[in-house]
């Protein structure tokens, strides 16, 4: 089915999207991670998009979104939270099943959190909503946590670079014949773009606040029962697969899959990412 572009103003936001499947179908709400955008998707959408309708917002400051500049637009997990709220609903979207991966995790559980009613199901693709599932890499961002200074900033830098990207976010795991690079090339030349990298680095320093909202998060699993299905890297060298397996601790009926692959599963696995969520939405949205 074909896939749709647009863009949908939120007050001065310019939210870049891609849609597919039939307008009446159960919604799937797609939020990508870093330092991607929604081409992350554009695998997984053809495969489920006969059966549901399913939407791709770019954050702003990634992708193709149009977003103020820095100075005139806080670059926080709360801000680009109220975005993508003020999306769903400029897009109508009444009820929706989220599918969370990496910086979409704590945008979607906030969303989830102020909005129960609305979210029928939740997948997670290497989305941390535990402590358990950060690996010994985050040493550098761990320390610009603890004390923001100048130099701690700096040092999170090389997370922006090219080689990083490519080579430890996209390669670490991963088949290398299956590894397309259009993914990682087009998210290295995003990055390169003005601004990009500051507007990183401070949402590096704001993901402190997913951390603290942790406890939060699994407050909400506990009292919403929302069906949740972890489909899992399980060589991803950030996000390991014990925050996967630490969903079933409050949802004692998640489903967990862990795939023979790194950060980026969908580049090598949509086809059985797909496989996997289609059974788990008919049921848990059936329309």
């Amino acid at each position: 089915m074909t896939t749709r572009y647009g863009f949908q103003s939120v007050g001065d936001v310019e939210v870049f999207y891609r849609e597919a499947g039939p307008r009446d179908a159960p919604v799937l709400l797609l939020l990508h991670g870093f330092p991607t955008a929604s081409h992350m998707f554009r695998d997984l959408i053809p495969l489920l998009s006969d059966r549901f309708r399913l939407i791709a917002p770019d954050l702003p400051g990634f992708g193709q979104t149009k977003a103020p500049p820095r100075g005139t637009f806080d670059y926080t997990f709360d801000n680009l939270a109220e975005v993508i709220e003020g999306f769903t609903a400029a897009m109508s979207l009444e009820q929706y099943a989220l599918y969370v991966f990496d910086y979409g995790a704590p945008v979607g559980l906030r969303l989830a959190m102020r909005h129960p009613g609305k979210v029928s199901a939740i997948i997670s693709q290497n989305g941390n909503a535990y402590v358990d599932g950060f690996s010994d890499e985050w040493g550098p961002w761990e320390a610009y946590w603890r004390k923001p200074s100048a130099a701690n900033r700096e040092a999170c830098r090389a997370s922006l670079a090219p080689d990083t990207i490519r080579n430890w976010q996209y390669g670490t795991g991963a088949d290398p014949s299956l590894l397309s690079p259009d993914g990682y090339e087009l998210d290295i030349a995003y990055m390169a773009r003005p601004g990009a990298e500051e507007i990183q680095l401070d949402l590096i320093l704001d993901y402190r606040s997913n951390v603290a909202l942790y406890p939060d998060f699994q407050a909400y699993f506990r009292k919403h029962r929302p069906p949740l299905l972890a489909v899992w890297g399980r060589h991803d060298p950030a996000f390991v697969p014990a925050g996967a397996v630490a969903y079933q601790r409050d949802l004692p009926n998640a489903q967990i899959h862990l795939l023979d692959t790194g950060h980026f599963a969908l580049e090598t696995h949509a086809k059985e990412v797909a496989a996997l969520i289609a059974p788990f939405l008919e049921n848990a949205c059936p329309r």
